[in-house]
C-alpha cells in the first residue's frame, strides 16, 4: 500500500487536485507564490485531531503574517469535514469562519501517494490510519521540511512556527539556526562561507567561539534582520 517514490526534501512537491471543505483545488495553483503547510489527520471527529486543528485555527494569523497558507487533510468526505469543523470551532472558540480548508481523502489516495499511513495504528476495519504528517512547501513548490508523527501523538505548532521562521530565514541568508533557536536570536555562519567573505555577508560582525580542537567553526552572528 506504500508508495515506492516518497516525496524528498528539495524536490518539487507533486501537484494534485482535491475536494476540500472550501471547494475543489489544484494544489500548486492554490499555493500560488506563498509558503504552504499540508498536515494530515487520521480521521474526523477524533480527539487529538480536534485539538490540533483548533490550535492551528487559533494561531492562523501567525502563519498568515509569514505568508504561509495552511491546509489539512483527513480521510473522510467533505460533508463530514463541515460537520466536524463546527465541533472544532466550539471546542477551541475560534469564531464562525474556519480559516483554512480540509482536504477530503476518503479513498486514501493522497495518504498512499505521500506515504502518510501509520502501519501500527488501524481503524475498526483494520485499515491503516493516516499518520500525522507535516509538509512545508516553499514558494518554488519544493519540499522544505517533513515531519512524521504517529497517530497517537499530537503536534506542537509552536515548533512548526519555529522551523518555518528558520526555513524562511535560511532560504535567503547564509546562516543556520542552532538548537532551540527562536526568531530574533543569534544565528550561525554557514561552514561554506570563507573567512574573507565574512565582512561582506555579516556587517553586524561574527563571534568565533574557541574550541579545544582549535578549529574556528563555531561562528555566531546577530540575527540578520
Amino acid at each position: 500500500m506504500a508508495n515506492d517514490n516518497p516525496v524528498l526534501l528539495g524536490k518539487v512537491f507533486p501537484d494534485f487536485e482535491a475536494e476540500t471543505s472550501e471547494g475543489n483545488i489544484k494544489f500548486h495553483e492554490w499555493l500560488g507564490n506563498d509558503w504552504g503547510i499540508l498536515f494530515s489527520h487520521p480521521a474526523d471527529y477524533t480527539p487529538v485531531c480536534t485539538t490540533e486543528l483548533g490550535a492551528v485555527a487559533k494561531r492562523f494569523k501567525d502563519f498568515e503574517k509569514r505568508n504561509c497558507k495552511m491546509i489539512a487533510l483527513s480521510c473522510d468526505n467533505v460533508d463530514s469535514h463541515k460537520g466536524w469543523i463546527k465541533d472544532i470551532q466550539s471546542y477551541s472558540s475560534v469564531g464562525e469562519k474556519f480559516p483554512f480548508p480540509i482536504i477530503a481523502d476518503n479513498k486514501r489516495d493522497l495518504a498512499i501517494k505521500f506515504n502518510m499511513l501509520d502501519p501500527d495504528e488501524r481503524d475498526s476495519k483494520g485499515i491503516p490510519l493516516t499518520a500525522r504528517c507535516v509538509f512545508i512547501i516553499g514558494p518554488d513548490k519544493k519540499l522544505k521540511l517533513s515531519i512524521l508523527y504517529p497517530a497517537t501523538t499530537g503536534r506542537n505548532f509552536d515548533e512548526i512556527l519555529r522551523v518555518l521562521d528558520s526555513l524562511q530565514l535560511t532560504a535567503t541568508k547564509k546562516v543556520a539556526t542552532p538548537a532551540n533557536w527562536k526568531d530574533g536570536e543569534d544565528c550561525m555562519v554557514l561552514p561554506s562561507v570563507k573567512p574573507e567573505d565574512v565582512p561582506k555577508y555579516f556587517p553586524k560582525g561574527v563571534t568565533v567561539k574557541d574550541m579545544p580542537s582549535g578549529k574556528p567553526y563555531m561562528r555566531f552572528t546577530p540575527h540578520p534582520k
